[in-house]
């Protein structure tokens, strides 16, 4: 009984050792082959600008985690994609941790014909969206293309 229990003591000591960099690795595999790595903005040239548009980077760290950059202009932050996943339908469901905001913010993703990115929703982790279908809430104005700046 107690080589028993110590073997499956070892087996979930390994597994709980090497769960987060599996977890990592299928994170990072699902954004690379979803084709979200890079920078994105409505307008490249632009210079960054929280009124005229900023420019948003996901990229894979060495250690696995995948990390979303936004840059305003006068503002940066830093916060890390805590999961990902692929729909039916191609969306991809991302949830971002804000450390400054204290919340995990999900967002979904969609990938056009031509290459564009556009935000489909965008809500915080009691529900409340700041775009639904497409649109901000707050104007129903469809969200705009943003293009690879790569």
């Amino acid at each position: 009984m107690t080589r028993c229990l110590s073997r499956w003591i070892a087996a979930a000591v390994l597994w709980i050792a090497f769960t987060p960099a599996a977890r990592a690795e299928t994170l990072a595999a699902t954004v690379e082959q979803w084709g979200l790595l890079g920078s994105w903005a409505v307008d490249c040239a632009a210079r960054p600008d929280r009124d005229k548009g900023s420019l948003l980077t996901y990229e894979i760290r060495k250690d696995g985690r995948v990390m979303y950059r936004r840059d305003f202009g006068e503002a940066k932050d830093e916060n890390e994609v805590v999961s990902a996943a692929v729909d039916a339908e191609g969306l991809l469901n991302v949830m971002v941790y804000f450390p400054s905001l204290h919340q995990t913010r999900e967002f979904g993703l969609l990938l056009t014909k031509d290459g564009s990115l556009r935000a489909i929703y965008n809500r915080s982790e009691r529900g409340v969206y700041t775009i639904r279908d497409g649109k901000y809430v707050a104007t129903g104005a469809p969200t705009p293309p943003q293009q690879r700046c790569d």
